[in-house]
């Protein structure tokens, strides 16, 4: 797997970063960009000066993230377009509001919000009953999800399925990675390799996975086995980069039995 680099400073480094990046030749993009290959090379070796429109039209070409065009915008010399803030900043109260109220209304299945570095952001009150037995250390904010699914003190020694559930954790974050081009998850995706994995293979392998819609997810409890269908939902066109980098992860009852035992929780802690 091509491994990504930081992205340099000038807007010729930054926009050949990306084409690169995308796997396109100079031609290939031109072509999608609608301007001339030499047009092309001139802007990546910074010869000519891109419109703030060409600016945009290359980055919908790549598909750059909208953090990531923002910064193609200050290094070509214009204001950034998309704001940057965080869901507990007074201006975000409305959106916050929005994510734990879309999370509760999935009660009393499990419901979480995560970052673009899978930090967990708002949970809805089914998710720590789940958690009870995890390592204190795991639980210190910003909790990670990946590091808290997979870690051997984590959930993995009760995840029945864990290869299967590993393996499509590693895809998602894989294709984030290629997505984003970002460091810092390719460094957390070689952190997470690196697990001990002595808790043993599989003892399941599920049926009715769909790659990119829906997988199973099946979990040991004091309550016996639980089977979940997990489901990840995104913001359609947000305007703001952390929304657009923010995941609704739901975990949905797979049978009767988890529905009821769900429901037994939802009962038990008063909600």
């Amino acid at each position: 797997m091509h491994t990504p680099t930081s992205a340099p400073a000038s807007f010729g480094q930054r926009l050949r970063h990306w084409r690169q990046h995308r796997r396109l030749s100079q031609q290939e993009l031109s072509q999608q960009a609608d301007i001339s290959t030499r047009h092309m090379s001139f802007l990546e070796t910074d010869r000519s000066v891109p419109s703030r429109e060409m600016v945009l039209r290359l980055a919908e070409r790549l598909e750059v993230p909208l953090r990531e065009r923002n910064q193609l915008l200050t290094s070509a010399g214009y204001a950034a377009m998309y704001r940057e803030r965080p869901l507990d900043h007074p201006d975000m109260a409305e959106a916050r509001a929005a994510v734990d109220l879309i999370l509760r209304c999935h009660e009393p299945n499990p419901a979480l919000a995560m970052d673009r570095h899978w930090n967990m952001v708002s949970a809805n009150r089914l998710v720590p009953v789940f958690l009870a037995d995890i390592a204190p250390a795991l639980l210190q904010p910003p909790v990670n999800v990946l590091r808290l699914s997979l870690h051997p003190e984590g959930l993995a020694p009760r995840i029945a399925n864990l290869g299967q559930w590993k393996h499509h954790l590693f895809e998602r974050l894989r294709q984030q990675i290629h997505s984003t081009g970002d460091t810092a998850l390719q460094a957390l995706l070689e952190e997470l390799q690196g697990y001990d994995a002595s808790h043993g293979p599989d003892r399941a392998h599920l049926q009715g996975e769909t790659r990119g819609v829906v997988m199973p997810f099946q979990l040991d409890t004091a309550h016996g086995q639980l089977n979940f269908i997990s489901t990840v939902t995104i913001f359609g066109s947000p305007m703001d980069i952390t929304l657009q980098e923010l995941a609704l992860e739901t975990f949905l009852p797979a049978d009767a039995t988890t529905a009821a035992v769900l429901q037994q929780f939802y009962s038990q802690i008063g909600l």
